[in-house]
């Protein structure tokens, strides 16, 4: 039974949203931050990534960078830039990337929720990354971005949702990354108590993408839970900001990893050892892409490989297994490269499909790393069953496109 609940949401007025709306704080650092929000004061990057209006080479994580958020809050506030509604709403938020639109819907999620595993991880946490989302959200008394959730589909709410978007949108823009959005308020009190009576009947959320804000969010909430002496339960701060996908318009992209050597082995040491586990295939010059499960690509001096993974090496009945990165990282990574811990090696990098396997053979083509690997993506069957099972995927696993823009609405937790 997952619990929403609709809400005033603080959006930008219509006229303005392009110019407020930007990417996640979390997927360019503070000097494309920076760049991207040169010449226009109503950026919401002067919110999620404030350091931008300090000399540059500030360090974030200073309390008047923090305090420097609150103050762009308020500002943008009391210029109109951002402005709460009058009435708690649901609303939709759409995006189209190479054609294909998914439609989520944009509810508060509750803490409780969170805490008592009804809203699913697949992903562990780095405690200094939630410590940092949780004084952003403290500091503000508002969840400013969204998170990315995913929910096993239901007819019903698909129908709520296409007769919503059969109105004129709210917001309607593509943004500079050339992916579309589109954003509808649901006003309608009937449709309002139908979807939250939907939800209710829905037996878990799961995390697409935002395992930090969303820990960072129920940190919070349960914080202002206990110093609050009167706590009811019902109180605005016992939510948080999600955007909820049916899993079945989702998909995920291939997530891959560069190395920058092999572990002392030369080339032909270092395909002879992958025979032990794996099919080694010589594709030549033309990017290969891996085309079913269990098959990966290495891009090696200037060739591509296929591998296909020899039958006993992987466990299709271990929902963990049955991953093809646990399969590359146990068997590539870690018994022949020697890197045992990928969240802490630095001689491996991690490359999202969106770039391309082109992006691959440029970085291995420069000299900057020695071997690509390329893996088949997850699927969202894999996820929820990962999910599922109380279990969590190994690092670099998932790549969730068109990420989420941020500034389309914000939760204040007052």
């Amino acid at each position: 039974m997952a619990i929403i609940k609709p809400f005033k949401g603080i959006r930008p007025p219509k006229s303005m949203v392009e110019q407020v709306a930007s990417r996640p704080y979390d997927v360019l650092n503070s000097e494309e931050a920076r760049a991207e929000a040169a010449g226009n004061e109503k950026s919401l990057y002067h919110i999620i990534k404030p350091e931008i209006d300090f000399p540059v080479g500030t360090d974030e994580h200073l309390p008047q960078v923090y305090e420097k958020a609150v103050e762009n809050f308020n500002l943008f506030q009391k210029n109109g830039w951002l402005l709460q509604d009058q009435q708690e709403n649901y609303y939709v938020y759409a995006q189209t990337m190479n054609g294909r639109t998914q439609y989520g819907l944009v509810v508060c999620a509750n803490v409780d929720d969170y805490m008592n595993e009804k809203i699913k991880k697949h992903e562990l946490t780095r405690r200094d990354k939630e410590e940092d989302r949780m004084k952003h959200v403290r500091i503000n008394n508002a969840n400013i971005e969204p998170v990315f959730f995913a929910y096993p589909h239901n007819n019903e709410i698909d129908a709520i949702v296409s007769k919503v978007v059969a109105n004129p949108a709210e917001y309607d823009f593509v943004a500079p990354d050339g992916f579309g959005h589109h954003f509808w308020v649901i006003n309608d009190e009937a449709t309002i108590k139908r979807i939250t009576e939907l939800f209710a009947g829905i037996p878990n959320l799961y995390i697409a993408d935002g395992h930090h804000r969303s820990a960072a969010a129920a940190l919070v909430g349960d914080e202002k839970r206990r110093n609050n002496p009167n706590h009811k339960g019902d109180e605005e701060y016992m939510y948080f900001l999600a955007v909820c996908f049916p899993d079945n318009q989702l998909s995920i992209i291939d997530y891959n990893r560069v190395v920058k050597d092999l572990n002392g082995l030369a080339d032909e040491q270092f395909l002879k050892a992958l025979e032990k586990n794996f099919v080694v295939e010589e594709k030549g010059t033309e990017i290969y892409k891996p085309n079913k499960l269990h098959n990966f690509a290495i891009y090696l001096s200037g060739k591509w490989y296929s591998l296909t993974a020899k039958q006993g090496t992987y466990n299709d009945s271990d929902p963990i297994g049955v991953l093809d990165v646990t399969i590359s990282s146990n068997l590539i990574l870690d018994e022949i490269l020697g890197i045992k811990d990928l969240r802490s090696d630095k001689r491996i990098d991690f490359v999202g499909g969106i770039r391309g396997l082109g992006e691959l053979k440029k970085r291995v083509d420069s000299g900057e790393m020695r071997v690509a690997l390329a893996l088949y993506a997850v699927s969202m069957d894999q996820l929820i069953a990962i999910a599922d099972s109380g279990n969590i995927m190994p690092p670099k696993t998932t790549w969730f496109e068109p990420k989420l823009r941020s500034g389309l609405v914000i939760h204040k937790l007052i």
